[in-house]
């Protein structure tokens, strides 16, 4: 009798195309012509893309993204516009509970990352592992960055594909700030230098929360109890050192500590309006966008600490009963090309880091991202910091509301 080997990529390929046109056995194809077969029954299919909607820019790019899948494959992409993801979770939740099964539902893909990832994995809410079965995933910078594999400190296994980078930065104008502090120590040092002069935003804001992580980061004596859910026994003496630092910090920050920024676009025009030293973002490029749109100097620069800050990946991914499952494989794969990539990195579009290799690239391709970091873009990037386990974020954000509010 005759066997078949199947590859995990034809496995995949096939698997996640359920919804779409009929195709020949897997154990016919090629990794080449399962996805030829799998574009073909994209072809044709509505993909609706649920996506944050709170940047002009950002909605922008999605309006290109699918103005290009339409010409080269056939897909409509509609911009399902959302204001938390949260919101995504509960609808296909609530499809699973009402029984809306394989191509009953209402989200073909998503935006996501941190606990909505976790909660949707955790409950089996995703289509089976697709993400690396993709042809452009294998320009994906897995090594040097680590986080397109692991969300939140939890594994992605294929459930996800990344789509953007994110790594906390600080920046300043360097006039007034000519030696930027390179650790949350030489950040403290300098608020008792310069008192009421260095703010962040109020949690749960997220960039403020990435503040309090990163500070955990650096005085907990452990790391590694990081990277699993916090043990309630514990969290006390594994967030003792955390606490200690920022009563040492709050009272030398703007107005005592007493009150805290509503986002990072105010601490932000702070900043511009020489209130602040400095703002924070979790996205390096922001520096750049604003110097380019005349709305902060050029002789602001941006930073990350010496040893490295928290970053994390954003990603996209189908839900388990998405109705276009194979439209929205396809458009995935677009997002990971190396022309849709550079034109989210370029900061007249988005100005989104890139999660490819761009040592991996043909160079043609290479070609379209710039060579040289721009005004105000990170000269000298440093070491990315996994993600706390997202179980991290509720307990820590109770804690400090407790302690500062």
């Amino acid at each position: 009798m005759t066997t078949f080997s199947l590859s995990r990529r034809e496995i995949l390929l096939i698997a996640g195309s359920a919804t779409g046109a009929a195709v020949a056995p897997a154990w016919a194809q090629s990794p080449t012509s399962a996805w030829a077969n799998l574009e073909k029954a994209a072809r044709g299919q509505t993909v609706y893309f649920n996506a944050w909607a709170g940047s002009e820019t950002t909605n922008a790019y999605l309006q290109w993204v699918a103005a290009e899948v339409q010409a080269a494959y056939g897909i409509r992409l509609e911009h399902v516009k959302i204001t938390d993801t949260a919101d995504v979770v509960k609808r296909v939740r609530a499809e699973k509970a009402a029984g809306r099964q394989a191509g009953g539902g209402t989200v073909d893909l998503v935006w996501i990352n941190g606990e909505n990832f976790a909660a949707m994995k955790r409950e089996s809410l995703l289509l089976a592992p697709w993400a690396e079965a993709l042809p452009n995933f294998k320009y994906v910078d897995t090594v040097g960055k680590p986080t397109t594999l692991n969300d939140f400190s939890v594994p992605t296994d294929g459930q996800e594909s990344p789509w953007g980078m994110a790594q906390f930065t600080f920046y300043a104008d360097s006039k007034r700030l000519p030696q930027p502090p390179q650790s949350m120590a030489e950040l403290l040092a300098l608020a008792r230098r310069q008192p009421g002069r260095i703010s962040y935003p109020r949690l749960p804001d997220f960039t403020g929360t990435t503040f309090v992580k990163q500070a955990l980061l650096e005085h907990v004596a452990d790391a590694s109890v990081l990277v699993k859910p916090p043990v309630a026994a514990d969290f006390a003496k594994v967030t003792a050192p955390l606490w200690q630092f920022l009563d040492a910090l709050h009272p030398h920050l703007w107005r005592g500590g007493k009150q805290f920024p509503q986002n990072p676009a105010a601490i932000r025009q702070m900043m511009a309006d020489g209130e602040l030293l400095l703002a924070l973002t979790f996205n390096p490029n922001e520096p750049a966008n604003e110097i380019a749109a005349r709305r902060l100097p050029a002789s602001v620069v941006s930073w990350q600490f010496a040893k490295g800050t928290i970053g994390n990946t954003h990603f996209v991914a189908i839900p388990y009963n998405a109705k276009a499952a194979a439209g929205a494989q396809v458009v995935a794969n677009f997002l990971l090309s190396a022309k849709a990539q550079a034109r989210k990195a370029d900061i007249s579009h988005w100005g989104d880091p890139t999660v490819l290799d761009l040592a991996k690239l043909p160079p043609a391709e290479r070609a379209l991202f710039p060579s040289q970091p721009l005004p105000g873009q990170v000269a000298k990037p440093a070491p990315t910091l996994p993600e706390p386990h997202a179980a991290w974020v509720e307990p820590l954000e109770k804690e400090w509301a407790k302690r500062y509010l």
